[in-house]
């Protein structure tokens, strides 16, 4: 029961050393968890390119139109639109699934929703570990001012 409890530590009793080493540990979760915010943000991005690509490409008038189809991010080749009424999703892992326009529009706003939840909790927790470790740098420098000889 509470073993799920964070356990706190007086950060007044470790040694300056113990205090440098939980000032780089916290660092180091800190610029972790910078890197998958900034992930998540990008994955948000593709996902409403995504939505706005589907809403503009999947019209009645654009049927028979020329196209480039994207392979890779730097490989496109020229292709027609054929149908509009349906369109191939990625769904993740190299699964793909025909979807109607709407249903896919709706596929994508449930994932950059889902993202944003995600970023939500991320920004969170980084505000957290943040506060954590301005304070473990504070007292690190207490106490190398304690510890530092009184010059007069």
């Amino acid at each position: 029961m509470s073993s799920d409890q964070p356990k706190t530590v007086d950060l007044t009793a470790l040694s300056a050393q113990q205090l440098a080493d939980v000032k780089s540990q916290l660092e180091q979760e800190l610029e972790h968890l910078s890197q998958s915010f900034q992930k998540l943000r990008a994955a948000q991005a593709k996902f409403k390119e995504c939505i706005s690509t589907v809403e503009k490409t999947f019209k009645a008038e654009n049927k028979g139109k020329s196209v480039l189809v994207p392979l890779t991010t730097s490989l496109y080749i020229p292709g027609v639109i054929e149908d509009v009424e349906t369109v191939m999703v990625d769904i993740g892992t190299g699964y793909y699934v025909e979807k109607k326009p709407k249903d896919a529009i709706a596929f994508y706003e449930n994932k950059v929703s889902t993202l944003q939840k995600n970023l939500v909790d991320l920004e969170t927790l980084v505000n957290g570990k943040m506060g954590n470790l301005r304070m473990v740098e504070e007292v690190l420098r207490q106490k190398v001012m304690s510890s530092a000889p009184n010059v007069a």
